[in-house]
């Protein structure tokens, strides 16, 4: 009986040990406020729980905060325009730091992200600020700046 009790207790633990989705992740970090409303307006949260694995390139509160007020108000309004950002930052797979190469990377979006490692690595015009957080769907990697698709 005794075992039972602490193998159940260990398969628990197990489980609740498990790592969150992007989603669950980006709310649990507290400094994605802005991106988690984003991907709410966009009805893309369900997407983003999905199985995939993506690579997300997150921008933090303090990055959409260098969109002026009323570009970023319309954004979050328009659905579209909105959805095309988001996709944006969103790569197919799960890319870990150290396989980061300098290139060109397909989007979920479409269109292609211009990685540079050249001083640290950037995303566009966006430094990476910090890597490899890991999700059960995927891996987050924190930017300073929203990048927009040309």
């Amino acid at each position: 009986m005794k075992k039972v009790l602490i193998a159940s207790l260990l398969s628990m633990g197990a489980l609740s040990a498990q790592a969150a989705d992007i989603v669950d992740t980006a709310v649990a970090a507290g400094s994605f406020k802005t991106l988690v409303a984003a991907v709410q307006a966009a009805g893309l949260v369900d997407t983003l729980k999905g199985p995939g694995p993506f690579t997300v390139f997150a921008p933090t509160d303090e990055a959409f905060a260098k969109i002026p007020k009323a570009q970023l108000d319309a954004l979050l309004k328009d659905k579209a325009a909105l959805t095309k950002v988001l996709t944006y930052h969103v790569v197919p797979g799960k890319v870990m730091a150290a396989n980061v190469k300098a290139g060109k990377v397909k989007t979920v979006q479409g269109s292609e992200l211009t990685v540079s490692t050249m001083g640290g690595v950037k995303v566009d015009n966006a430094n990476v600020v910090k890597t490899d957080i890991g999700t059960d769907n995927g891996v987050i990697h924190v930017i300073d700046t929203v990048v927009m698709p040309k």
